[in-house]
């Protein structure tokens, strides 16, 4: 589709075929299956849908062809689009992408090389003489199947060669100068090694001459507007190589400039005909036709008599044709995409991001003066589906081997943008430290103890810690106002044992629960007490005890009126644990083990009734 353009135009195809090469990848493409569109794919449907609505306006057989013609351009265009965009994102080297490109920019130097050495150079084509006469004496027909090397004036004295091959007007041959440029230098300056990259940088000094050979004012004024976008970047970027490529261009252009008299040709040329009058009387004209159906146009470009032809309207710019053809909405829309691709291109921090980055800077600034709708087209979204694809991947890769954009390599984010970034996602955090426990306190749970043997019975209760349990040391009492009767006698201290830390006294005590052994893996949920209370690791594991002995070794809560003690439940978590209350009717203590003087100088006076002791957390859970 673009390596063999010499050959489609040598056929008369080039033109008329195009569409063709489009059906072709969209049935690629449908084969494949789902398929991602590129941004700005929207904005171009809507473009489309207007364009067959203005379809409606046409009035007569032969304008049917052309509409049908330069949509068939427009769907192409898309397509393309869509089909170098599911490229890249499939990860296909760099290079291979690029390259048709690169061979389409070989065959229009090659061809413009064929114009300056053979002025006069025609060519009846194939396609031509296989087209009914009614169809081929078309004057837009005429000038695609019938081919020249150059667009001159025949019936001049001393007629201006300039390079048009493969187009049909020379217009069409700048506007691809100017479009292809950075597309090669994209390229250029992406893969470093290969023979194809040698006869692209053999290609680009050579380019100069029949490109100066065009006069075309337009195509300087698309390629100063790109370069000077391009070095705006470079310079708030601090793009050093990328300011010193930039000026070896524009050295290069001005060597060759002193060979060719571009200047003086162009002023010969202006001064010698009428062009410039002819152009702002088709302006006129056009804008008047625009009044009259400013919505959906008129379909096609119409012929009138100008100045000093007949020329058709819309066609001195892409602005025009489009406002004279399809109204001023599709105008509207069509600025819009460019507007948008631009934007999300300039997001491309390589070399080659930058130089494609300027394709639709470029095709924005020429629009008055050129009209591309027709292979040139499909240039432009050959490289903006290559540059959108690749804004969060390829363009923005380190080197890898012999092309930059050879192997996929996981990106960061460049930055956060309010469209198109690229999505990766962050390494996962490291999960947060436990932080200590401050304020309320949480007594430590026990050591994992072995299941008691079921055949051995539980023991009664009683304030002696059982055989081999931990210890435990009682809180310090602290004399309470005399409201209830008598108290229990107050729990004997267990040498070794961890300090135990008294809990809030509250107003009412839930029912009493049974506590089974403490595990490791549960978790104290109840009350917190108000200080925590660090028990040093037992050196070996004691034996189970039930949750009758951890009950009777702690005393219980003061209530105005206890109730009765409820049977024993089922064990619940050590760490869920609520001391019982008092019951009523104190129970006759158990035989008294030996206490301690400390203790017993604690105890209150025979005279007075016993004072119970504030509830103390078990061990195992927070009270």
């Amino acid at each position: 589709m673009f390596a063999l353009v010499p050959l489609w135009w040598a056929l008369g195809a080039f033109y008329l075929g195009w569409s063709v090469f489009g059906v072709v990848l969209l049935a690629l493409l449908v084969t494949r299956g789902r398929v991602a569109l590129p941004p700005g794919s929207a904005a171009w449907l809507v473009f489309l849908t207007l364009v067959l609505l203005s379809a409606t306006r046409l009035d007569r057989v032969t304008a049917y062809l052309t509409f049908g013609l330069r949509f068939g351009f427009l769907a192409t265009a898309l397509v393309v689009c869509v089909y170098v965009h599911t490229l890249v994102r499939d990860g296909t080297r760099w290079d291979r992408v690029l390259r048709p490109l690169g061979w389409y920019w070989l065959g229009v130097v090659a061809l413009g090389w064929l114009a300056v050495l053979m002025p006069t150079f025609a060519l009846t084509t194939p396609v031509e003489m296989a087209l009914p006469h009614s169809i081929s004496g078309e004057r837009f027909i005429q000038a695609l199947t019938h081919v020249r090397a150059n667009e001159f004036n025949p019936q001049s004295r001393t007629p201006i060669y300039r390079t048009a091959a493969p187009y049909p007007y020379t217009n069409n041959w700048g506007t691809a100068y100017a479009l292809l440029v950075p597309c090669v230098l994209a390229y250029l300056t992406s893969v470093r090694t290969g023979r194809f990259r040698v006869a692209l940088w053999v290609s680009l000094p050579l380019s100069v001459v029949p490109a100066f050979l065009t006069l075309n004012r337009g195509m300087f004024l698309g390629l100063g507007a790109g370069l000077l976008y391009l070095g705006l970047r470079a310079l708030v970027r601090g793009n050093a190589r990328l300011i010193v490529s930039i000026g070896g261009l524009v050295v290069l252009v001005w060597v060759v400039s002193l060979v060719v008299p571009v200047q003086e040709m162009i002023d010969a040329r202006v001064s010698s005909t009428d062009t410039n009058v002819d152009r702002m009387d088709l302006y006129v004209r056009t804008w008047q036709a625009v009044e009259r159906s400013p919505l959906l146009g008129y379909g096609a470009p119409k012929s009138v008599d100008t100045t000093l032809a007949e020329e058709p309207l819309g066609t001195q710019g892409l602005i025009w044709q489009i406002l004279y053809s399809h109204g001023i909405p599709a105008l509207v829309v069509f600025l819009g995409w460019l507007v948008l691709v631009a934007r999300r291109l300039a997001a491309a921090v390589s070399p080659a991001g930058h130089w494609l980055s300027t394709v639709p800077v470029i095709a924005l600034v020429v629009i008055p003066v050129y009209a591309y709708i027709d292979p040139n087209l499909s240039v432009i979204f050959f490289a903006v589906g290559a540059g959108l694809a690749a804004v969060g991947g390829p363009v923005n890769r380190a080197s890898t081997g012999p092309s930059t954009m050879a192997q996929p390599v996981p990106l960061a984010p460049w930055r956060t943008r309010g469209v198109g970034r690229a999505t990766v996602p962050a390494p996962p955090l490291p999960p947060p430290a436990p932080q200590p426990a401050t304020g309320v306190a949480a007594v430590p749970l026990r050591m994992p103890e072995p299941p008691a043997p079921p055949s051995a019975p539980a023991p009664p209760p009683a304030t002696v810690p059982a055989p081999g349990a931990a210890p435990v040391v009682p809180p310090a009492t602290v004399p309470a106002p005399r409201s209830a009767p008598a108290a229990p006698p107050a729990t004997v201290p267990a040498p070794n044992a961890a300090p135990v830390v008294p809990a809030p006294r509250s107003a009412t005590a839930p029912p009493p629960s049974i506590t089974p052994p403490s595990t490791a893996a549960e978790t104290p949920t109840g009350v917190p007490a108000p200080r925590a209370a660090t028990a040093p690791p037992p050196s070996a594991a004691p034996p189970a005890t039930t949750a009758a002995e951890v009950t009777s070794a702690l005393p219980a809560p003061r209530a105005a009126t206890a109730p009765p003690p409820a049977p024993a439940t089922p064990a619940q978590s050590a760490g869920t644990a609520v001391p019982a209350p008092r019951a009523a009717t104190t129970p006759p203590p158990a035989p008294a083990p030996t206490v301690p003087a400390a203790a017993e100088a604690a105890r209150p006076p025979a005279s007075e009734p016993d004072r119970p002791v504030a509830d103390a957390p078990r061990q195992g859970g927070a009270a």
